[in-house]
């Protein structure tokens, strides 16, 4: 969640003036994060256009999200046994080498190829910055530095869409991607000295590598991706079959045992994770489709029709500082579910041509809000599970659920938009359908936020 500027300043003064470097740094990595995220789902529809890649609309943020799964168990787990400073750096290389590959493509699949590599570097950070904050900050600040580190989402959530639309307007659509490739470097030259400084805890039990599981996940998941896509459907069902079962039982090891039956403790904060990524993700990834294919509208536009939702965010995340400890993490959960779910039946009208985009622009503030109140308690929740010398292991846990909700609903997504493509399906009952399923998926959420804190 994320806090005031001056509970911000409060709590990096109780802090040494090396840790405030190293928040500051981290702070950095989020940032970069989110506004590749932000920037691409604005910059995306004139790409696609540009390149002729429509059908590979969906792939392009599945990919980067599905390369994501192997950086997070690799860099929690090397975190764990010999600290996070080698694995950062090779975050930040296969971030920007990401970068470069999808500003320079011709092709549609050379922008996938860059984003599997920007989603490669983004696992890494993403694992990272909780891990450095669970041993480089006392207990008793870490909650603080968790909202601290969320500020990094506050800005690009804010600019992003705006910025990345004048850019694709004005320059190119590569310039999107070239002009994030500094912030990566010059966080690396800020962080890494600090995080040589952090050894790994001692571990209390030797866990065998989980990097062959996430592989198998990444390859199974990728199947059913390619399987959405390819013709005849028959084939499609079939390859995307033989994908799911791949991907069950690696996936089920991965993730705390009793995930999917929402257990009671981290299991069940690992599934409101994965149950809030895909319905957010699942409308605020496709108001900008609907903005240019049904509204016809320019780039700054489309980009400008969800900054709603990121101010939104950003205020719930300061509503639910201040109730830290006032109001239990379950019905602060609950109650940001709820919301996510009201805000995704209010976005629906978006499918028709005469409703106005600036309602949009308040419809889905309201499914922001709900995001921003539920984030926050459920990595805390999480990340004060973890055992010493585990911290790189739950973390990845929490990475996973929120990479594979944005893969899950990404390649649900594209196959809906991929199917207007190919058959008479149009695109507003397409999207009204997408929307439906991410309600679903907010409402469900709300029955399982009531078993994310342990037994007592």
């Amino acid at each position: 969640m994320v806090v005031s500027a001056q509970d911000q300043g409060a709590a990096l003064a109780a802090v040494s003036p090396q840790q405030r470097l190293l928040a500051a740094g981290l702070v950095l990595t989020v940032f970069i994060s989110a506004f590749e995220s932000t920037a691409v789902i604005t910059a995306l529809p004139t790409i696609a256009d540009e390149l002729h890649g429509r059908s590979l609309y969906g792939t392009v943020f599945a990919v980067s999200l599905l390369a994501t799964l192997v950086a997070i168990v690799t860099a929690g787990e090397y975190a764990d046994r010999k600290g996070p400073a080698t694995p950062f750096v090779a975050a930040a290389v296969l971030f920007v080498s990401g970068l470069i590959v999808a500003a320079t493509a011709n092709t549609m699949i050379q922008v996938v190829g860059g984003r599997f590599l920007q989603g490669l570097g983004i696992g890494g950070f993403s694992s990272l910055a909780y891990v450095t904050v669970s041993r480089g900050f006392p207990a008793e600040r870490r909650p603080t530095m968790y909202a601290v580190l969320s500020a990094g989402w506050v800005l690009p959530s804010l600019v992003a869409p705006l910025l990345a639309g004048w850019i694709t307007e004005r320059f190119g659509w590569e310039w999107v991607f070239l002009t994030m490739i500094p912030v990566p470097i010059i966080a690396g030259l800020v962080v890494v000295p600090k995080l040589r400084a952090l050894p790994p805890e001692p571990q209390t039990t030797r866990r065998p590598t989980r990097l062959p599981l996430a592989i198998v996940l990444t390859i199974g998941a990728g199947a059913v991706l390619a399987g959405v896509q390819i013709r005849p459907v028959v084939l499609g069902a079939v390859v995307a079959g033989v994908g799911i079962a791949v991907a069950t039982r690696p996936l089920r090891m991965l993730m705390p045992a009793g995930t999917f039956r929402a257990r009671r403790g981290l299991p069940s904060v690992v599934a409101c994770r994965l149950l809030a990524t895909m319905a957010f993700l699942g409308v605020d990834s496709f108001i900008p489709l609907a903005a240019d294919r049904i509204h016809h509208a320019t780039p700054t536009i489309q980009g400008f029709v969800i900054v709603g939702s990121a101010l939104t965010w950003t205020a719930a995340q300061a509503i639910s500082a201040r109730l830290n400890g006032r109001i239990s993490p379950s019905r602060l959960t609950r109650a940001g579910f709820l919301f996510l779910a009201t805000g995704a039946l209010l976005v629906i009208p978006v499918v028709h041509q005469s409703w106005p985009l600036w309602a949009t622009f308040f419809s889905w503030a309201v499914g922001g809000f709900g995001m921003g109140m539920l984030f926050n308690p459920t990595t805390v929740v999480a990340m004060s599970s973890a055992a010493a010398g585990e911290e790189g292991l739950v973390s990845s846990q929490v990475n996973i659920a929120d990479s594979l909700g944005f893969a899950a609903i990404s390649t649900l997504g594209g196959a809906i938009v991929a199917i207007t493509e190919h058959t008479s399906l149009h695109l507003a009952p397409a999207l009204t359908g997408l929307f439906t399923v991410a309600i679903v998926l907010a409402l469900l959420g709300a029955v399982t936020a009531g078993r994310i804190s342990p037994e007592r």
